[in-house]
């Protein structure tokens, strides 16, 4: 089957989700603009696409207007872990909300399909099980995480509004727990820490007793869960939730880990932050249905695969602290 070539925008594109999305899009023949600003992405994470004459990097803040000549946008720009996106909480809003603005605008001055990478955060501390998407969450509004979970409602309240007023072509996916490679080793979520924790020898950090769940969906799963949706009719808008439906607690992913690792790692509790939800899960039941879509990638492969990579980031940022203890920088 041919495939016709499209010009496609990717915002936080050189972010842990989005460097994976470029390389898939790269990899189906298109043309791709990565734009990042870099607070949470980084150059290394698409270092290897840089020679490839149908890709281009952009840094650009999306809280900021951006004008490019593309045929889809994938909407990805945020911080996207409780330790990166608590740090600036306000740009974290804007983020969301003025960047769902510019990149709307963008998309209707182009009559481009856009798509969103909302959350499943957006369900807050869900009173229903698993998550559906007609349900409307259950979030505190003025909490420390608010300002990413409201951020995302918002910025969905915008692309439906956009949709409705202007008939744009939008996307909407909720987005549960992905992990793999390129994750940030400091980014605060459970896989990268207990990995990063696992291989230093270091106690296993486990919020309350461990007890709360969640899913984890590989990095590809997802990939290609987003580009599945991108893909669908005009009058398929989602919101449709992306992830794994398979769930675990806290404790028994860090016993998996430190098994897995081999660490002699101990288990330390701490008390639960604050609005952290119990329970994740997603009822993929849409998804099934009008993407043809579901996870392939077990949670062991995908840790596997995982840890070889902070393995392999580990012992490059050993090497570079060596080279400059011998250089005498401190």
């Amino acid at each position: 089957m041919t495939v016709t070539s499209k010009r496609i925008l990717v915002t936080g594109g050189a972010g842990f989700l989005g460097s994976h999305l470029c390389e898939a899009l790269l990899e189906r023949g298109h043309d791709v603009l990565c734009v990042d600003n870099y607070f949470t992405g980084r150059r290394a994470n698409v270092a290897h696409l840089l020679d490839n004459p149908n890709f281009e990097v952009m840094r650009h803040d999306v809280t900021f207007p951006l004008y490019a000549e593309v045929d889809e946008i994938y909407n990805l720009a945020c911080p996207a872990s409780p330790v990166h996106y608590q740090h600036d909480p306000v740009q974290t809003t804007k983020t969301s909300v003025h960047g769902a603005i510019n990149m709307l605008g963008l998309a209707k001055r182009l009559r481009a399909r856009i798509l969103q990478a909302s959350t499943s955060e957006v369900y807050g501390d869900p009173e229903v099980h698993p998550q559906t998407e007609d349900y409307w969450g259950n979030v505190n509004p003025i909490g420390f995480r608010s300002c990413y979970d409201e951020g995302k409602r918002c910025a969905e309240t915008l692309f439906f509004d956009y949709h409705r007023q202007h008939a744009l072509r939008i996307k909407v996916a909720r987005i549960f727990n992905t992990y793999g490679p390129r994750m940030h080793p400091d980014d605060g979520r459970v896989v990268s820490n207990f990995i990063m924790q696992a291989l230093a020898g270091a106690p296993i950090t486990i919020y309350g007793e461990g007890n709360q769940t969640r899913s984890f969906c590989f990095v590809s799963d997802m990939v290609d869960g987003l580009i599945r949706l991108m893909n669908t009719p005009d009058d398929f808008t989602g919101p449709v939730n992306i992830g794994n439906p398979v769930e675990m607690t806290i404790r028994e992913l860090a016993e998996k880990i430190v098994a897995m690792t081999g660490s002699k790692s101990s288990l330390v509790f701490k008390p639960l932050p604050h609005d952290d939800p119990v329970q994740r899960r997603p009822d993929i039941s849409l998804a099934k249905r009008a993407l043809g879509w579901e996870p392939k990638i077990a949670l062991d492969q995908g840790l596997e695969a995982t840890v070889a990579y902070f393995a392999r980031l580990r012992g490059e940022m050993a090497g570079q602290n060596r080279d400059a203890t011998a250089r005498g920088v401190s």
